[in-house]
């Protein structure tokens, strides 16, 4: 419990981001939410803190969010799977990262926690990943996988020359409430909720409820190695299983279809075809099909034994996340 120190938290506009600002403000934290002037203003309605607007480019907005702060939360980042320029989406998370971390040094911030994710992690054929699965920029699949890679890297050699004291925390697959966007597995779960989803690939995810991924940054700030990676986890399931589950909690038949990956390799070049012409986020790309190889299964031990760290069962995630996707009128 901090005694009123306050603490940025980049991205409260987001998804990750208002629910990390929620937890430290339970925490008894004093918060200062940094948000960009465009940014939606769902999540930020009843904000528990001080908005200030900024960008995670602009050095000076950054600076200047930083003044009279005893910690930082950087959670901003550019979370999209494509886009027309996928180098774009690189050269955000890796400047953007850069000039809040030079900031946090000059001003002398004394404990940040980075927002990675689970894909800077190789993932383990027939089990679950853990933090020592470090994937390299060319190992990665596709922009958003490289931007995070670079991004933590950059993070990691920033506290080992120049001693940034930055936690690392890498959440596998959020799902649950103020999902605005949505992110790609809201999608899905919307989807599915309005029988959009009939067939199902063979793959699998690590779910877990964004609010437990929120308490798990306060709980890496407070007690985490710096330095040091924590996945922030829930519970691996296989996609079919959580289409099901999705069914079964709307009322709908659930999917029993298995689509091979080949015959939809030229349905998302088509898919990114209109996207580039509409400027619309495909629901189906090359990137996501490779991806999909994987099951993205993930084990949160370290953060559970060092942190303290544990989620919650993702059918709960589930049900919340759908009833707020229902509430914002997304799910007929």
């Amino acid at each position: 419990m901090a005694n009123g120190e306050t603490i940025l938290v980049t991205g409260v506009s987001g998804f990750v981001g208002a629910a990390v600002a929620r937890a430290f403000a339970a925490d008894g934290w004093q918060v200062r939410g940094l948000a960009r002037a465009t940014s939606p203003a769902t999540n930020l309605a009843d904000f528990p803190g001080t908005i200030v607007r900024g960008d995670m480019l602009d050095g000076g907005s950054i600076r200047s969010a930083l003044e009279g702060c005893d910690a930082l939360a950087h959670v901003a980042a550019d979370y999209r799977l494509w886009a027309p320029d996928p180098e774009e989406i690189v050269r955000h998370n890796r400047e953007g990262t850069r000039t809040v971390m030079e900031a946090a040094l000059a001003a002398g911030t004394k404990r940040i926690v980075y927002t990675s994710s689970v894909a800077t992690i190789a993932p383990l054929d027939g089990g679950a990943a853990g933090e020592d699965r470090p994937l390299t920029e060319a190992t990665a699949i596709g922009a958003y996988k490289r931007s995070k890679v670079v991004a933590e890297r950059l993070v990691e050699a920033m506290v080992a020359e120049r001693g940034l004291p930055a936690v690392i925390v890498n959440p596998s697959t959020p799902i649950g409430p103020r999902d605005v966007r949505p992110t790609p597995t809201g999608r899905i779960l919307v989807e599915a909720a309005n029988g959009k989803m009939p067939a199902f690939v063979d793959t699998g995810l690590n779910l877990v409820h964004v609010d437990d991924v929120a308490r798990g940054h306060v709980l890496a700030l407070a007690k985490g190695q710096v330095g040091r990676r924590y996945i922030l986890g829930g519970e691996d399931v296989m996609l079919e299983t959580l289409l099901g589950e999705v069914a079964r909690m709307v009322g709908r038949k659930p999917p029993t279809v298995s689509l091979p990956r080949g015959p939809l390799v030229p349905l998302a070049i088509v898919s990114e075809a209109w996207a580039r012409l509409t400027g619309r986020e495909p629901m189906l790309t090359r990137d996501a099909l490779r991806m999909s190889q994987y099951r993205m299964f993930f084990a949160s031990d370290r953060a559970a034994a060092e942190l303290g760290y544990a989620a919650r069962p993702w059918q709960q995630a589930v049900a919340d996340a759908l009833g707020w996707f229902r509430g914002q009128g997304m799910i007929r």
